[in-house]
């Protein structure tokens, strides 16, 4: 059994500590009256840097803003705007380049009435004129010597925005409030203990009166969560473990003591449905990694995709894509929610390009598995079973002396966000086509040191290259390709121009026709992208956003 429908009570709320700004407050709001002339159109009677929940419910009607991580809750991560279409993207300019704080930059922006609000490496939060680049505020977190991030990079992707306050998560695993009009800490709350191994990278995602936030670790062996927190006070509201406790539901999916440093990280951001007030989470891998010896059976919630009831982060349903992991195949990708005619009737669908090399359909008020298949090269699995369950192949898990086995760790997609154009029932997914040596070791648990038990050695060169795939939303068959030189880090955004942006490695920012995948556009941004792009309307032109190296570059027509 691969899913099912359960409930279980959320933990109880923990207290938050407040803190106000002063000092360069008064600098930072003046900065930001400067610019007090940069608005979007608003709409009658509403305020400027104001952003209520219904604004947010309804991202969808105000193409020229961007208000969440993926453009909705829905996370298409697809723009209505048109002006930029398949005939004149040839003829798109740099409006102009921000540069960031040294890093890799993974940040997608928001634009709310007239303001860019960034994230820039390690978590410092930046409000920029969408109209010139020129900064605002600029938010940097004291951040404690010898801050721990076991198993990624110092990276930070983003920020959420609610009412007047924006959201971030920092390195060292805190959840800050910040005012949006300056800059000026309103609260912060520690989201867990750096110290053993909890950081934190992805973007908040804001809901009625509540902030909820992941975390990542699991290469440090922490246990993983998602939480929930006021909004206004920072004070925590629930805490659900991904990883149960002896005693519940799924706990005798872990042998002996394993579940207490099991993993489970929940370090993306997920997706939303106000309708159903469900959160959709992507959960990440067990741990130690590579060793499933010591955590004998399936692992949950590991590798799965968890809905949560929003008011009380009960569990309502999960399914779980790769039982006993020890391949580092998370199931963070981003989940996507589509409305669909299914079988001759309209259905509510979540789908997902796992990881794993498998595409997902699944019926996102009860979990059921619709369809599942292949889409990138893997040499794992025979297939799934009729609930969805992979067909694990003999000698497919990693050995002392190595296992080359497809894909690599680093999966056949990863973090970067695909893209669903719903007039083209579409969704176009960035591939990495690469296989690994996967190696077991000895694995033995110590606070804040490397959890893993192995490591790989992926292929490289003329063995590895990436994809844009175009897949039928519904089935997951191949609609076009174009492949890349090497395996991207770089997400997707379709338009409603008809057209795809992306990114590569050898960074090049590029735009494909949506219906066939031919090039129209390419930029050399002169270092290698790893970042989502966006787009907005300001002036009544329509603007595009992607990052390379530790630049932000805006284009438009001009």
């Amino acid at each position: 059994m691969i899913a099912a429908r359960f409930g279980k009570k959320g933990h109880a709320p923990g207290r938050a500590r407040a803190r106000y700004g002063r000092g360069a407050a008064a600098v930072r709001w003046a900065a930001a009256a400067l610019v007090a002339g940069a608005t979007l159109p608003l709409a009658p009677g509403r305020l400027a840097g104001q952003v209520p929940y219904d604004r947010l419910v309804n991202a969808a009607s105000e193409p020229a803003h961007w208000l969440t991580y993926s453009g909705t809750y829905f996370a298409e991560r697809f723009s209505p705007l048109e002006q930029i279409d398949v005939g004149n993207v040839g003829e798109l300019r740099v409006d102009w380049v921000y540069q960031t704080s040294p890093g890799l930059v993974e940040t997608t922006p928001l634009v709310v009435d007239g303001v860019m609000y960034l994230t820039e490496p390690p978590s410092t939060v930046t409000a920029l004129d969408p109209r010139t680049g020129r900064r605002i505020w600029r938010y940097v977190p004291s951040m404690p010597d010898g801050t721990l991030n076991i198993g990624f990079p110092r990276v930070n992707r983003g920020v959420a925005i609610l009412d007047d306050m924006v959201y971030v998560g920092t390195l060292d695993a805190r959840l800050i409030a910040l005012d949006a009009e300056s800059g000026v800490e309103r609260w912060s709350t520690v989201v867990g203990d750096n110290a053993i191994g909890f950081s934190m990278t992805g973007a908040p995602l804001a809901i009625d009166g509540k902030v909820i936030v992941g975390v990542a670790g699991a290469e440090a062996g922490i246990r993983g969560y998602l939480d929930a927190y006021d909004a206004e006070t920072g004070e925590r509201l629930w805490r659900t473990f991904t990883v149960p406790a002896p005693g519940e539901p799924g706990s005798d999916t872990w042998g002996g003591d394993s579940w207490e440093h099991g993993g489970g990280s929940t370090w993306l951001t997920g997706s939303y449905d106000p309708e159903l007030h469900l959160i959709y989470w992507g959960i990440g891998n067990p741990a130690p990694d590579w060793n499933g010896d010591v955590r004998p059976g399936d692992n949950l919630f590991t590798c799965a995709l968890i809905a949560f009831d929003a008011d009380t982060g009960e569990m309502r349903w999960w399914f779980q894509f790769t039982p006993h992991d020890v391949h580092d195949w998370d199931a963070t990708e981003i989940p996507v929610l589509v409305d669909l005619d299914w079988e001759g009737s309209p259905r509510k669908l979540v789908v997902m390009a796992n990881r794993n090399a498998f595409y997902y359909v699944l019926d996102r008020e009860t979990g059921e598995f619709l369809h599942g298949q292949e889409y990138s090269k893997q040499t794992w699995a025979a297939g799934l079973d009729a609930n969805g369950r992979p067909i694990v192949l003999p000698d497919t898990e990693p050995t002392a002396e190595g296992n080359l086995v497809w894909p690599s760790l680093q999966g056949a997609t990863n973090w970067f966000s695909p893209s669903y154009h719903p007039g083209l029932e579409t969704l176009f997914v960035p591939v990495r086509h690469m296989g690994a040596v996967y190696y077991k070791a000895e694995a033995e648990y110590e606070p804040g040191r490397p959890y893993m038990g192995g490591g790989e050695q992926a292929l490289a060169g003329d063995d590895a290259w990436g994809y844009v795939k175009a897949l039928d939303v519904r089935t997951g068959d191949l609609r076009w390709e174009f492949q890349l030189l090497t395996p991207p880090w770089n997400g997707l955004m379709a338009t409603a121009g008809g057209l795809v942006f992306g990114g590569t490695n050898e960074g090049n920012f590029f735009a494909l026709d949506a219906e066939t995948g031919e090039s129209l556009w390419d930029f050399n941004a002169g270092a290698p992208t790893r970042s989502n792009p966006m787009a907005f309307e300001l002036d009544g032109r329509q603007r595009v956003v992607m990052s390379a190296g530790n630049a932000v570059f805006v284009f438009s027509l001009r």
